[in-house]
C-alpha cells in the first residue's frame, strides 16, 4: 500500500495540539506552584496574627500593671495629703454630709 502524502493540514493541528498539551502541562506546574506560595503566605499570615495577638495581651498585661500601680500611688497619696488615713473621697463624702444637714 502506498503512503499518502501528508495533508497539511492535520500536521499542522498535529503541531498545534503538541504545543496546547505542552502549554497545558506548563500551567498545570505553575498553578501548582502558586497554590504552593498561597499555602506558604497563609501560614505566615497566621504566625504574623499570633505573633500580633501575643504583643497585644503583653501590652495590655503592661498597662493594666501600670494602671494599678497608679491607682496604688494614688490612694497612698490622697493617705498622706489628708493626714488621718481619710482618702480624699471620703472626706468629700462628709463635707457634703455636713452641708446637707445644715
Amino acid at each position: 500500500m502506498m503512503a499518502e502524502p501528508e495533508n497539511m493540514v492535520l500536521h499542522l493541528l498535529r503541531e498545534m495540539r503538541a504545543e496546547i498539551k505542552n502549554d497545558l502541562a506548563e500551567f498545570r506546574n505553575d498553578l501548582a506552584e502558586i497554590r504552593s506560595e498561597m499555602r506558604s503566605m497563609r501560614a505566615d499570615v497566621a504566625a504574623d496574627f499570633l505573633a500580633v495577638e501575643r504583643r497585644m495581651d503583653e501590652q495590655e498585661k503592661r498597662t493594666s500593671e501600670q494602671i494599678v500601680g497608679l491607682r496604688r500611688a494614688v490612694v497612698e497619696y490622697h493617705s498622706v495629703v489628708v493626714g488621718h488615713g481619710l482618702m480624699i473621697s471620703e472626706h468629700e463624702e462628709r463635707i457634703k454630709r455636713l452641708e446637707t444637714s445644715r
